[in-house]
């Protein structure tokens, strides 16, 4: 029997009247033909309603401090949507613009019988959807096809950190853990035909700063299926024992594809749980792909200051502020930490491998956001330069893991006090010394200077 979406993956934004045209899938988050749950929620709508099927992307001319780096990587894998969807007799239409006037304008063009969009916690999407909301007439649904368990599902509030949200996902799983149906080819055309979206013309639009595709990542659905094949095959088995060694690369490559909806979280999931692996290895690998990550879509949907420190608990924030006035041994400015400028060889490696690459791995990732807390004047001041390095060079920058592994490491978010010390207070403090103890930071350092 064919799978189906679980009901309550689904929720009404807004109730209407349902138009005579095809049913508008607005997609966003999720940019992906295959195991996409708002795709096949269209599809079934559009089927049920005998309609047409309508895929829109809209292309903001600017997104969170994003540069070309991230709109070309993003690009590419639409590309790829643009001619999968073809196939499956869905046109695919590209728009440019502010979403906030552009999706009105497209859906009372056509009258749809419905406006379909995927689920994103960030601000400024909550903010095109209530815009979208009030300008159109038909009926409006929002799909959490990025977490295995939808967020409004998994928890109605913010939870305090992993050791609360793991019981809740770990109950909830069984339910939504499910095998995907397939995407089929669409049996009512659209009348205005698959017309071919004009791509350098609408990159063209985009208002956003320079920069390059790094070469060690292909995008796509079909390079992030590849890239997942090699992680299980080759790296999985060495998850668990190397997985903090910037100096090795054990961990899995799959955050620009998860970020940009170009594989599904629950794929990667399924295809782990199917393989041989150790249980301890597998286990380490679900718990950061299922538990830390759709902690931190909680953290945001809930914290509305997710990239600012009143997002943070309130023991963070009076240990902050106690010792505001201490003395830092170094203080950089916003330039010099961009151009990997302080006396740290090691915080500079991560920093240029962020630059040249668009990745820092994982876990000098909280030692260059807290040591941006140790050399600037403020908490506020080290937040808006950690958030604006990774938003403007880290592939999968302006998500909510980076702003809450940002707030976690700066903040305490989902995080407990420790000992008391100068500048962190209570903070988790990181130290040159102790990363020498866990792996080889020359090694590291020399591989980052070879990019």
């Amino acid at each position: 029997m064919k799978p189906e979406m679980h009901p309550e993956r689904a929720r009404i934004l807004k109730e209407g009247r349902h138009g005579v045209g095809p049913v508008i899938l607005w997609m966003s988050r999720d940019q992906r033909v295959t195991d996409n749950w708002a795709l096949l929620h269209a599809q079934t709508a559009a089927i049920r309603h005998k309609s047409p099927l309508v895929v829109v992307f809209c292309f903001a001319p600017e997104f969170l401090g994003a540069t070309m780096r991230q709109y070309l990587f993003m690009a590419a894998g639409l590309r790829e949507v643009e001619k999968d969807l073809r196939k499956k007799q869905i046109p695919f239409v590209l728009l440019s613009g502010d979403p906030e006037k552009v999706i009105p304008l497209f859906v009372r063009q056509y009258d749809p019988v419905m406006l379909i969009t995927d689920f994103n916690p960030l601000r400024i999407s909550r903010k095109w959807k209530e815009s979208v909301l009030r300008g159109i007439g038909c009926p409006f649904v929002e799909v959490d096809a990025h977490n295995i368990v939808p967020c409004w599902k998994a928890s109605l509030k913010q939870e305090y950190g992993a050791y609360t949200f793991r019981p809740r996902i770990q109950r909830l799983l069984p339910e939504f853990l499910q095998e995907f149906p397939t995407v089929i080819k669409h049996p009512f055309p659209w009348k205005r035909g698959i017309a071919i979206n004009s791509w350098e013309e609408h990159l063209r639009t985009v208002s956003a700063d320079k920069g390059f595709l790094p070469e060690w990542l292909p995008p796509g659905e079909n390079a992030a299926a590849k890239t997942l094949k090699m992680f299980l095959g080759k790296r999985l088995p060495r998850y668990l024992k190397e997985r903090n060694d910037p100096a090795k690369n054990m961990q899995s490559g799959l955050s620009p594809y998860l970020h940009f909806g170009q594989i599904s979280t629950q794929r990667v999931a399924l295809e782990v749980s199917r393989i041989s692996a150790d249980r301890a290895i597998r286990g380490a690998f679900l718990e950061e792909l299922i538990v830390r990550r759709e902690l931190s879509d909680n953290f945001c949907y809930y914290n509305s200051n997710y990239d600012n420190i009143e997002g943070f608990p309130l023991w963070a924030r009076k240990t902050l502020n106690e010792h505001r006035k201490d003395r830092r041994e170094y203080l950089y400015s916003e330039k010099q930490f961009e151009n990997a400028e302080t006396h740290d060889e090691l915080w500079n490696a991560a920093q240029m491998e962020m630059v040249r690459t668009g990745k820092m791995h994982g876990y000098m990732r909280m030692y260059w956001a807290k040591k941006i807390l140790e050399w600037t004047e403020s908490p506020e001041e080290a937040m808006r330069t950690a958030v604006y390095l990774n938003d403007r060079y880290e592939l999968d920058g302006r998500d909510p893991n980076g702003y809450t592994g940002i707030a976690w490491s700066i903040g305490g978010v989902h995080d407990r006090a420790w000992g008391s010390r100068p500048v962190f207070g209570k903070i988790r403090y990181m130290s040159y010394s102790g990363c020498k103890s866990k792996f080889d930071v020359r090694k590291y350092i020399e591989q980052i200077a070879k990019t």
